[in-house]
């Protein structure tokens, strides 16, 4: 970037699912090119985009779609487990974000950060909560616990906790209840306190996209009809038949539905009303995602200088100009 030229903040967009936040990162991107800023770059922000193989249903922008915007961190790992014994976590996403913050800049480059895992945003802000280190003998104990006795468990030691945690996200549960049981205080507590002694990090700008249910819920259908129709089912029957879809990965949002509903029928299937009775269940998981993030998004605006705008009501162009604009402002 020539020197005389501003450095702009770190754009970072959030929102709920299905809100549109890779598209206006692309345009953000191209504006800051005719401005002549610099080619902008966008560093995905999701846990699940991370893995190879799983396009259609983690939403990854195509080719079309990314207009020869470079994407990062995206289709770094592959999903199935053996080559991954350690889980993909909010340290490592945050240490390559920061590395590849430095190459773009080295570039002359401008980063967008976007993304969809909002605990991920956060700790970008404000740095991580380091928590305990992991009880193993504990987590295998609670591996061994029914689904339900782990949601029953969370939702009376830690009700905060359980209000933020898909029901579905056994991962997170468990670690909920491992910190719990080894402190006698609740997760949420302990990250209350990581939320008072935080510094935001001031290279950056949150932009969150702001629907509200009753607008973004039809796009989410909407979303998963067109994943369907794009192949998510062959996407996700494709990465079970080459035993690649490991533990991890599987608990993506529609991996984890379809996956169960084509092992349910001996790995083929079973008839179109059995599908639509899977996607349907796809549609509501996503819908209550959808509503977790809400919550997310709530304690995102109290990040200092945060920018949020209105899709319904505004075009795309206008909220690219707001985006640049407050990435430029001092």
């Amino acid at each position: 970037m020539p020197p005389h030229l501003p450095i702009p903040r770190i754009p970072v967009i959030v929102g709920p699912t299905a809100g549109g936040k890779t598209a206006l990162a692309v345009e953000v991107a191209l504006e800051f090119e005719r401005r002549g800023l610099g080619l902008g770059e966008v560093i995905s922000a999701d846990a699940f985009q991370v893995y190879r193989g799983m396009d259609i249903g983690t939403g990854k922008a195509t080719a079309n779609e990314q207009r020869g915007v470079t994407h990062h961190l995206r289709d770094i790992l592959d999903p199935h487990e053996p080559d991954n014994p350690e889980p993909f976590t909010v340290a490592r996403w945050l240490e390559l974000a920061e590395y590849t913050i430095e190459e773009i800049r080295a570039r002359g480059n401008v980063q967008i950060v976007v993304g969809g895992t909002h605990l991920y945003i956060k700790s970008f802000f404000e740095g991580m909560f380091e928590g305990l280190g992991a009880d193993e003998a504990l987590r295998e104990e609670l591996r061994g616990l029914k689904s339900q006795s782990l949601r029953e468990e969370l939702e009376r030691v830690d009700p905060e906790a359980a209000r933020r945690i898909h029901p579905n996200d056994q991962r997170r549960t468990i670690r909920a209840i491992e910190v719990f049981r080894l402190t006698g205080r609740p997760i949420s507590e302990h990250q209350a306190q990581w939320d008072r002694a935080s510094r935001v990090r001031q290279d950056a700008v949150l932009v969150g996209l702001d629907w509200p249910a009753e607008t973004i819920n039809p796009r989410i259908n909407a979303r998963v009809k067109a994943m369907i129709e794009a192949g998510f089912v062959e996407e996700v029957r494709g990465l079970l038949a080459a035993g690649r879809l490991g533990k991890q990965a599987r608990e993506a949002l529609g991996y984890k539905q379809l996956a169960a509903w084509i092992e349910a029928h001996g790995g083929a299937g079973g008839d179109e009303e059995s599908l639509a009775e899977a996607v349907e269940r796809v549609k509501i998981e996503t819908r209550r995602y959808a509503k977790n993030q809400r919550t997310w998004l709530r304690r995102l605006r109290a990040i200092p200088g945060s920018v949020w705008l209105e899709p319904g009501n505004m075009e795309l162009g206008e909220m690219v100009q707001v985006v640049v604009k407050q990435s430029l402002s001092a």
